[in-house]
C-alpha cells in the first residue's frame, strides 16, 4: 500500500508538491505511481529556466514496463532538477518523496498550490 505524506500536496497524475521555505516547491511522483511503472531505469527531467504551465508535460519516466510523462502540477520556472537521478534513476522507487524528487519550480502562482489534493483526498483517489 502506498505512503501519502501529509506535508504534501498531490494532483490526479500522481505527481506531489512539497512547498519550501524559500517558496519554491519540490516535485516529483508519487509512492502509487513509482509502485505501478515498476522499476525506473531513465528519468527525463525539464530544462533549468523552462517556463511550465499546470498540466504541461515536463518530462519522461521510463521502467521495465512503461514510459509515462511527468506533468507540471503548477505553473512556474524549473530552477533545478535532481543531478542524482542520471546516475540512479531507481531512487525513484527506493525514495519517490526525498531523494528521488524530480525538479523544483518557482511558482508563477503560489496559490494553485491550494487547489491541489491533499493527502486524504489523493488517499481516496487511490484507494489507500
Amino acid at each position: 500500500m502506498s505512503q501519502v505524506p501529509a506535508e504534501l500536496k498531490y494532483n490526479d497524475s500522481h505527481e506531489w508538491v512539497r512547498l519550501e521555505a524559500d517558496g519554491t516547491v519540490t516535485v516529483g511522483i508519487t509512492a502509487h505511481a513509482q509502485e505501478a511503472l515498476g522499476d525506473v531505469v531513465f528519468v527525463e527531467t525539464p530544462e533549468v529556466g523552462r517556463e511550465l504551465s499546470a498540466g504541461s508535460s515536463a518530462g519522461v519516466v521510463e521502467s521495465v514496463k512503461a514510459a509515462s510523462d511527468i506533468y507540471s502540477p503548477i505553473d512556474g520556472a524549473v530552477l533545478a532538477t535532481n543531478p542524482a537521478l542520471e546516475g540512479e534513476p531507481e531512487l525513484v522507487n527506493s525514495d519517490p518523496y526525498g531523494e528521488g524528487w524530480m525538479f523544483r519550480l518557482q511558482p508563477a502562482n503560489p496559490a494553485q498550490i491550494n487547489d491541489m489534493l491533499d493527502a486524504a483526498a489523493y488517499s481516496d483517489l487511490i484507494g489507500a
